[in-house]
């Protein structure tokens, strides 16, 4: 899923010039932090650099599932829907921080860095996952590897970061941009129509931003709320197997989990790595519970062979093979289902986050 993301240098909102209205970001609740491709930035934008005490650069390093984005961190007011998240760190996917050119191998070797809109497949990424900060640890631990670096000219070095330069999720900083008054900014939910198993061409929703703060975000009667763990994990068991690292993820683009008796695609067909189920649709189901307290469900939901269907469409449930232990609720997950998203530590009318409801 895309939305559009305005971008300004910090101050300048109110000139034109200072500002760029970026599309087709991808909207993910599996991680937190604006992350743009430099690219797809304006150079007249000028966002400050990030640096330490010392002048040094803050570079980032970001493994996700298929890739690894790499930039340097610069400030930004980023302006959602009518809100604004004022001079927060975000990520600069292919700036080279402090003139560094040489990605440092520690980051190269966690997975194809993703610098370019044909590797990455958007211009950036918009992480409204279930946290403040993108690395609670990075601020706790002197050192996180492949995480956060300082930079110069000639070289990177793995370092801790302050608060006020870890990359954070926009949304948990939302403010009114008339009063400052924060708002909305306990979390998100994310509106999907229902998709027919044939897959549909284009597919229309909303990212709602607060949860309980308006009558178009409040939670419904029949919502069941999941709280997590302190790393976004709740359980699922499927199959008899229970699957503790379980999490909802729209940035996935498919439901991802174990089955060895599920036929996998070819490997010739250009889709390794996902369910070409012998009869489709396969129908399944699985329980999640919260990670702490009673809260489950059952979760119904089909497989469709990839085989089966012309890849230039929104497929409606589309699976994966997936580690053991873990079961990924891709973007299929949200079809048809309004899903809640609340930030760590922050209230609302469901209770405090982190969690999952839907």
């Amino acid at each position: 899923p895309y939305v559009s993301v305005t971008v300004c240098t910090p101050g300048t909102s109110g000139t034109t010039a200072a500002c760029q209205t970026i599309d087709h970001v991808q909207v993910d609740t599996g991680s937190s932090g604006l992350r743009l491709l430099n690219s797809a930035l304006y150079s007249n934008l000028n966002l400050p650099v990030v640096s330490n005490a010392n002048g040094q650069a803050i570079g980032e390093c970001v493994p996700f599932g298929i890739g690894t984005t790499w930039g340097s961190v610069r400030r930004a007011d980023v302006y959602l829907a009518g809100e604004v998240a004022r001079s927060i760190s975000i990520q600069d996917i292919g700036d080279q921080p402090g003139g560094m050119t040489t990605i440092p191998q520690d980051c190269s070797n966690t997975g194809t860095i993703q610098d370019t809109q044909t590797l990455l497949g958007a211009n950036g990424i918009l992480g409204v996952g279930l946290f403040t900060n993108d690395c609670d640890a990075c601020l706790s631990q002197p050192v996180v590897l492949a995480a956060y670096y300082t930079c110069n000219a000639g070289g990177c070095t793995n370092s801790s970061v302050t608060s006020a330069q870890v990359v954070k999720n926009p949304v948990a900083l939302c403010q009114n941009p008339v009063t400052g008054v924060p708002q909305d900014n306990n979390g998100v939910l994310i509106k999907l129509p229902a998709v027919a198993a044939a897959g549909a061409t284009t597919l229309t929703g909303s990212l709602i931003f607060g949860i309980g703060t308006r009558p178009n975000n409040a939670l419904g009667n029949t919502t069941v709320v999941y709280a997590t763990d302190s790393n976004g994990n709740f359980n699922t068991t499927y199959q008899t197997v229970n699957m503790p690292t379980s999490f909802i993820d729209s940035g996935s683009n498919a439901l991802f989990f174990n089955d060895a008796t599920i036929r996998p695609c070819p490997g010739n067909s250009g889709f390794y790595g996902f369910y070409c189920p012998a009869t489709s649709p396969l129908t399944l189901k699985a329980t999640n519970s919260a990670a702490t307290g009673s809260a489950s469900g059952v979760v119904s939901f089909s497989i469709v062979g990839l085989d089966n269907l012309n890849p230039a469409i929104v497929a409606a449930n589309i699976g994966g093979s997936m580690t053991v232990g873990t079961f990924d609720w891709g973007l299929p997950f949200f079809f048809g289902r309004p899903v809640y998203t609340a930030i760590s530590g922050a209230y609302t009318t469901g209770g405090t986050g982190p969690y999952f409801a839907y």
